[in-house]
């Protein structure tokens, strides 16, 4: 995708754990945000170098921490029952950027037959003792071979992001469902705190996603937008982060009222600061 400088939207940086500082353009046409510069794809490992980086471990060191893996683990069974809502028949499912292994455990217990693909050798040396195996590639899988895909969080982290989006729909089966989540820069949260956003979480986070951007995105290979739900507890954690980007330290009075705030500004704007995109194959 092209960047023009035209379209500068916010200079934003690495809090967590490189320092340096990157811009944020806005494709107008898709309210899409774009990190720039984005590492070259060999690059990009060092940026997750940190023991901070909390989706990479099982990690219960802090008070943070544990409030994290407690609230991870009501999310765990919202994702469940969200998946069994959608499929009522129990198949395959593959879910992308499986981290720890966590969700394909949940799902695996259920009765579902999973397959993982994760970059991270730290995340996956966590998940195969969870009973979690992975394949390399996307393109180790056969055509329409899963009834359900999931991305928790990983959509922004793709490099190739419109070569992404044709292998999810050469690996869909007809009657599958695709479950995105991403963080949304239009968000309360989000414009509350600007450049201390935690989930801008440059350069990590390549792309910044709307309900515009996922929509004609996904239209481009006939894959239509169902519903958008909303993710009510990233409002809560991202602000956290944020307070203490913005603050140096975990504010959480300040940060559970902003995030408060953030979930009942989108009750009525519908703009939450995290959403679930449900996709399937267009009608025809």
């Amino acid at each position: 995708m092209e960047i023009s400088k035209a379209n500068l939207f916010l200079t934003v940086k690495d809090h967590s754990v490189s320092g340096e500082t990157f811009e944020l353009h806005r494709d107008e046409t898709l309210d899409l945000l774009i990190t720039h510069p984005q590492p070259a794809e060999k690059d990009l490992g060092k940026y997750y170098e940190s023991d901070d980086y909390i989706s990479h471990t099982d990690g219960k060191r802090s008070l943070f921490e544990k409030m994290y893996q407690f609230i991870k683990n009501i999310a765990l069974q919202n994702k469940l029952n969200l998946v069994n809502s959608l499929q009522l028949q129990k198949g395959k499912l593959l879910d992308i950027g499986a981290g720890t292994g966590d969700f394909l455990a949940v799902v695996q217990k259920d009765g579902w037959e999973i397959s993982g693909i994760e970059p991270s050798e730290k995340a996956k040396s966590i998940a195969i003792p969870k009973g979690i195996s992975f394949k390399e590639k996307l393109s180790d899988f056969e055509d329409h071979s899963f009834d359900v895909i999931t991305m928790w969080h990983v959509l922004e982290h793709v490099p190739n992001l419109e070569d992404q989006i044709k292998e999810l729909k050469r690996l869909l089966k007809p009657t599958g469902t695709i479950l995105i989540a991403v963080p949304n820069f239009n968000s309360h949260d989000a414009k509350y705190y600007g450049t201390f956003w935690a989930a801008y979480d440059v350069p990590r986070h390549l792309w910044h996603f709307s309900k515009t951007a996922i929509s004609i995105l996904f239209e481009k290979e006939n894959l239509q937008l169902e519903k958008v739900l909303p993710m009510k507890f990233d409002a809560f954690y991202v602000s956290l982060l944020s307070e203490k980007y913005k603050t140096g330290k975990m504010n959480f009075i300040s940060a559970f009222l902003t995030g408060w705030k953030s979930n009942a500004k989108a009750a009525a704007t519908k703009e939450y600061s995290s959403h679930i995109y449900v996709l399937k194959n267009a009608k025809t």
